[in-house]
């Protein structure tokens, strides 16, 4: 049952931009920002590309993520651009990277909207060379 919730989900995602799920009796929302996030990085690895689902206090928080996302990503370049990429080849520093990510772009969405409604922020994909 958990594989073809998994399953709708993902195809849900890739068709709409976001879905809705449950998140411990209460409802969450997910948006990808699309298309994946490319960047140059210092040290000896050049680029880094990922891709980005972020978790939303519910469903009516998806217009407010849909209106910001050229903020968004605006703000996940910058800060990817400030990577060394062997920080990001490690598991510790892609979740050092992760968490500094959410609390950016969560305060891109206080600053906008007044409230934050991002709960938490996934790599779907993560590549450094």
């Amino acid at each position: 049952m958990r594989f073809i919730s998994l399953l709708l989900l993902l195809c849900s995602t890739l068709y709409s931009g976001f879905v809705i799920a449950e998140d411990e009796g209460k409802k969450a929302a997910y948006f990808s920002l699309n298309p994946s996030l490319i960047a140059n990085v210092h040290g000896k690895a050049r680029y880094a590309r990922f891709d980005v689902q972020l978790m939303a206090k519910g469903e009516e928080s998806i217009p407010d993520l849909q209106l910001h996302a050229p903020a968004l990503r605006h703000e996940l370049l910058l800060l990817l651009g400030d990577q060394k990429g062997e920080d990001l080849t490690d598991p510790k520093g892609k979740e050092r990277f992760r968490q500094t990510a959410l609390s950016a772009v969560g305060q891109v969405i206080k600053d906008q909207t007044g409230t934050n409604s991002v709960k938490d922020l996934f790599f779907t994909s993560f590549f450094v060379q």
